[in-house]
């Protein structure tokens, strides 16, 4: 059974009864019209890439419904199911190729988060979306249940990911009084940042690092009430100045979104290759993603 039949064949039995809207074979509707779900495949390719077309036409059949997107590979172990309404903007702003559709991209790799990449409009962290429990919300009409998260809350949260996955942990000294062990088990922070590596990293908000090693895997900007722009002038700095620059990801509120893609868009970022390297994640995306990580 091919990633689409096994995927309609679990919809079906999660969700009830699915229809197709109008003559699309990607776009079924379920329930009495609660959701809709646009489905796509992509092999996956050597670099660990997927590829996909969203269609302009699609997307317009979507405005105003509950929709997800549910991005499908071959050996996925749960879907990957995208609320539109996070990346609608995104995709008006980047609009379709000469053929109609917006370019998309998936990166899977071990050891990494996985990021939805649309073109001109930058990578977005969607290690939160994978499984059914957003879609079935929305077809009992849930309400989104993540809390309000501080700045402080976010880095604690992210510095347990980090510790969960094997790796090591810095946040800057003058953070680490004030984070919230109510919401993870409490982790080691790692004491020192290599001299080579410390004017550069040590006020990133949280760094993902090798155990034991000089080699930063991740880093993380919690742009809680600051600019967005400041967070990737810094981010810049480091990818201008490491030969190999580790991935990077903005968090901030889903409504700086759009925002984040603009500044992305600059000529500093294009130029600098910035805007290939730079993700985007929500606090509430951050925090889902934690309930998923296991302990």
């Amino acid at each position: 059974m091919n990633p689409r039949q096994a995927f309609l064949r679990e919809l079906s039995e999660r969700a009830g009864q699915t229809k197709r809207l109008g003559d699309s074979r990607s776009l079924l509707e379920l329930g009495d019209g609660q959701a809709i779900v646009y489905v796509r495949y992509s092999r996956v390719h050597p670099n660990g890439a997927t590829f996909y077309g969203l269609r302009e036409e699609d997307l317009r059949a979507l405005d105003g419904r509950t929709a997800f997107i549910a991005l499908l590979w071959d050996g996925q172990v749960e879907p990957l199911l995208l609320p539109l309404a996070h990346f609608r903007e995104l995709f008006g702003e980047a609009g379709p190729a000469a053929d109609g559709q917006i370019k998309a991209q998936v990166y899977i790799h071990d050891g990494q988060p996985t990021e939805f990449y649309i073109a001109r409009a930058g990578r977005h962290n969607v290690e939160a979306h994978f499984g059914w429990d957003a879609l079935l919300g929305a077809l009992a009409d849930a309400r989104d249940d993540s809390p309000d998260l501080d700045h402080s809350q976010v880095q604690t949260l992210l510095g347990a990911i980090g510790a969960a996955r094997g790796l090591d942990v810095w946040v800057p000294p003058n953070d680490r009084q004030k984070m919230d062990w109510s919401l993870a088990p409490q982790f080691p922070f790692r004491t020192a940042m290599p001299s080579a590596l410390d004017p550069l990293l040590r006020e990133i908000d949280v760094v993902w690092m090798a155990r034991g090693a000089s080699t930063p895997v991740s880093l993380y900007e919690v742009e809680h009430s600051t600019p967005i722009y400041s967070g990737l002038l810094r981010m810049n700095d480091v990818h201008l100045s490491l030969p190999e620059p580790p991935r990077c990801t903005i968090v901030a509120d889903e409504t700086r979104r759009s925002v984040f893609a603009r500044h992305l868009r600059r000529p500093t970022f294009q130029t600098s290759g910035l805007d290939k390297l730079c993700g985007f994640m929500t606090n509430a995306e951050v925090f889902r993603w934690h309930q998923r990580t296991p302990a």
